[in-house]
């Protein structure tokens, strides 16, 4: 029986370079990667070897047959992928059918490093994926000495602090990442934050080269009237809430009121939804912050409100969030009636189209006036609806959104704005405002000698915990190659005994 690649992949390929008979697709050298929502088993050629299973960093592969109910559907999923494929006429297929069977021998590095070159000692800012994916190249491919710097008392990054309580198999990448914590040549410095307690300078003068991996952690604004009233947050504010961040008070958002309205349809803004129309009970197991599940228990909300610009077919959350939120027990999912444009494309769509998963999901023209019905708790996607403005004097009553008749009010005491993340300057470093990114070139940070960037600081947000060791890759390959070339000046080994510890 084949194994099935579920809901939790990660996409950072682990299985892939495992397989002994190039069964799971898209690979890192095929043009697909990065561009699917997962990786996906061919089920005629797997061999129920079971050697990506168990390379699996968060445990989102297993056998077709021990499926749980919530997982049936990804044995269809994965094979879809495949007869897609073999049904487009005139397209050269991007998978390769041959048998790839491994030499299982020693590994073997691709780093062009003389034998006798000095070690590196290499300071990485930021203990989220981007930096791990870093560290793990630095310290298994060469020789070199990290200190690994984060301005939070607890390691993870998004991992700890941006994944969903519910998606525990998720979280468990952040072990394969913390094995490297007590790595003989690393010193982990929790509690210092680079501008306060070390500025970028001074880790230059301390260190070979620093690679930042600071991620975007700053929202988009919508840029509408309202946005500042009491009861209208961004998404990365309630994911920190729920998560325990310790930045974010457990009382920043007002569950008083029956509806929430959520502004944007990405995977973020699927696990807000999610989380907040959750029976407690079933979070009680989970990492979720006590205090967050305390205001859950006592909150009122019985409906959130999900708005899209665009039409079903041009959704931003990826099909195995969807799926997870079809599925989800004790709530009900609604389909917003309100364009004629939004049923039309979920009836054509194709069985390969995200929309598809909505052909079975209830349609209703929803009364915004009045307050949810009383029953099951509810999520309520509605397509074709831009923000115009938050209502409210000193508090937030709703929103108005445009709509196929005209704009139309949706009553709401919470407006969550969940339009994506964007990166924030760093002091010494230079900044691009409209990408929210450090201009950067492979990695290596423009006009700035032994400064490299990985992760959403350098290609902006965009992809999920696995595209971020591609990206690591290629960093650590430009920091090497100018380390060889001379193109970064060597120092004394460097030590961060004077950074004050975060109080």
């Amino acid at each position: 029986m084949a194994f099935a690649i579920t809901q939790t992949c990660c996409n950072d390929a682990s299985c892939v370079a495992v397989c002994p008979v190039n069964c799971i697709h898209p690979t890192p050298d095929e043009p697909d990667f990065g561009r699917t929502d997962m990786l996906y088993v061919d089920p005629r050629a797997c061999i129920d070897c079971g050697a990506c299973a168990d390379a699996c960093p968060v445990d989102a592969i297993f056998p077709v047959d021990s499926l749980t109910a919530p997982l049936k559907a990804y044995a269809g999923v994965n094979a879809g992928y495949y007869a897609d494929r073999e049904a487009v006429v005139g397209t050269e297929s991007t998978v390769d059918p041959s048998p790839n069977f491994h030499a299982w021998g020693p590994p073997v590095f691709n780093r062009d490093i003389p034998s006798d070159f000095a070690p590196l000692d290499v300071a990485v800012v930021g203990t989220g994926p981007a930096g791990m994916y870093a560290v793990e190249d630095l310290l298994l491919h060469t020789n070199s000495r990290v200190t690994l710097i984060d301005r939070l008392p607890v390691a993870g990054g998004l991992v700890r602090y941006g994944v969903a309580p519910d998606h525990p198999s998720t979280k468990k990448i952040g072990d394969t990442f913390a094995r490297f914590h007590s790595h003989p040549r690393l010193r982990l410095r929790l509690g210092v934050e680079v501008g306060r307690d070390v500025t970028v300078a001074e880790l230059a003068a301390r260190h070979d080269a620093v690679i930042y991996a600071v991620g975007a952690s700053a929202a988009r604004s919508l840029g509408i009237a309202g946005e500042d009233l009491r009861g209208s947050v961004a998404a990365t504010t309630v994911v920190r809430w729920y998560n325990g961040h310790p930045d974010v008070a457990a009382d920043v958002l007002d569950l008083s009121d029956e509806r929430v309205v959520l502004v944007g349809n990405g995977n973020v803004a699927l696990d807000v939804a999610r989380i907040l129309t959750a029976d407690p009970d079933s979070l009680a197991g989970t990492s979720i912050s006590p205090a967050a599940l305390a205001r859950l228990r006592t909150g009122k909300v019985r409906e959130v409100v999900l708005l899209a610009r665009r039409g079903p077919e041009a959704a931003a959350y990826t099909r195995p969030e969807l799926l997870a939120l079809t599925g989800q027990d004790g709530v009900d999912l609604v389909v917003d009636a309100h364009d004629p444009r939004t049923g039309e494309a979920i009836d054509a769509a194709s069985a390969a189209d995200k929309a598809s998963l909505l052909q079975g999901v209830a349609r209703e023209t929803v009364d915004w006036s009045a307050p949810p019905a009383h029953g099951k708790r509810r999520i309520v996607l509605r397509f074709h609806s831009a923000p115009v403005e938050i209502l409210g004097d000193a508090q937030v009553r709703g929103i108005r959104v445009t709509a196929a008749a005209g704009d139309e009010e949706i009553a709401a005491g919470q407006v969550v704005r969940a339009v994506g993340y964007r990166g924030i300057p760093l002091a010494g470093l230079p900044f691009d405002e409209a990408t929210g990114t450090i201009p950067n070139s492979a990695g290596r940070v423009e006009g700035q000698p032994g400064a490299y960037v990985v992760g959403w600081i350098k290609r902006g947000p965009s992809g999920g915990i696995g595209a971020n060791k591609a990206c690591a890759a290629e960093t650590v390959a430009t920091l090497l190659a100018d380390a060889v070339d001379g193109r970064i000046s060597r120092r004394s080994p460097g030590l961060l005994s004077r950074l004050r510890r975060r109080p």
